[in-house]
């Protein structure tokens, strides 16, 4: 088995064995990619690449090359995303690794670059890797994560109806628990409306709001200045802009939901070939027998 060399605190030299003779390293940037291979591998065993897709494509093809099957990549944000799924697809076996948990390795030396440091670590089996779900969880939290950021912008902009309101010292939010309910928006529609009677907005609360028609009449006495009635207009369209994409979202959360569920019969729960069509009965049986 190869075995690296390693300095300890004394100075003395450690050998560690090489678990993954295979392994390379990436450092991922947002507009430049740094790979190192084990230095055997190529004349230039350490390479840049920028992040084009293109250039993500050359940078797999180099690892074939190189007889690399084992990779090791750290990142901020979002951006090992697109070459974790090319990697995957051809075959590599990808590790995202914590920023964190590499800077808690000793011993790094300074000459050493970052992705020469995960390409030793990950080669002697000292990095662990991060909890990447399949594909079709990922999809469904994408789109998960995606409404729950409609929700927060969607909120944003009741705060900024609300602001309006206080303005005009209209107490309407602080009489009904929800201004984004049925008779806090039917209100605030009569309002954008022209109207600005009290006792006439007072009769458009629905039956189970509990405070008293006199109680909302009340609130609804105000200053009706139209610099005010403007950033109401503009924030309650934005709020149903977005409680439309919401909506949207929500379809396609669903359908989502709805392939990943067939596919998990599909996998769990085989059916027999007259119950599918010709490709889905092939895939059951294929799993069924213990092929893959």
């Amino acid at each position: 088995m190869a075995r690296k060399r390693k300095q300890n605190r004394e100075g003395k030299q450690a050998v560690m064995p090489v678990m993954r003779a295979d392994a390379a390293g990436i450092d991922i940037g947002a507009t430049e990619i740094f790979v190192a291979v084990p230095p055997d591998r190529a004349p230039e065993n350490v390479r840049s690449f920028p992040t084009f897709t293109q250039d993500l494509y050359a940078l797999a093809e180099w690892l074939k090359q190189c007889g690399v099957k084992t990779v090791a990549m750290e990142s901020t944000g979002v951006y090992w995303i697109p070459l974790f799924q090319i990697l995957e697809e051809r075959g590599f076996e990808v590790y995202l690794v914590n920023a964190r948990h590499v800077k808690n390795v000793p011993g790094r030396r300074t000459d050493v670059s970052d992705c020469q440091w995960l390409q030793f670590l990950h080669s002697v089996g000292l990095l662990r890797a991060s909890y990447r779900p399949a594909h079709e969880v990922c999809a469904v939290r994408s789109l998960l994560r995606h409404r729950e950021n409609l929700v927060q912008m969607a909120a944003t902009h009741v705060n900024h109806m609300q602001k309006a309101l206080d303005q005009m010292n209209l107490q309407l939010h602080h009489v009904i628990s929800d201004i984004t309910g049925l008779t806090g928006l039917t209100i605030v529609d009569a309002i954008l409306g022209g109207e600005h009677n009290p006792q006439v907005l007072a009769k458009l609360c629905h039956e189970r709001i509990q405070a008293s028609e006199a109680v909302i009449a009340k609130s609804l006495v105000g200053d009706y200045r139209p610099e005010h009635l403007f950033t109401l207009r503009q924030s309650l369209m934005a709020y149903r802009s977005y409680q439309q994409l919401i909506a949207d979202c929500e379809r396609e959360i669903r359908r989502a939901l709805e392939r990943f569920s067939l596919r998990t019969h599909l996998r769990h729960r085989p059916a027999t070939s007259a119950q599918l069509p010709r490709r889905a009965s092939h895939y059951a049986a294929t799993e069924s027998c213990g092929w893959s």
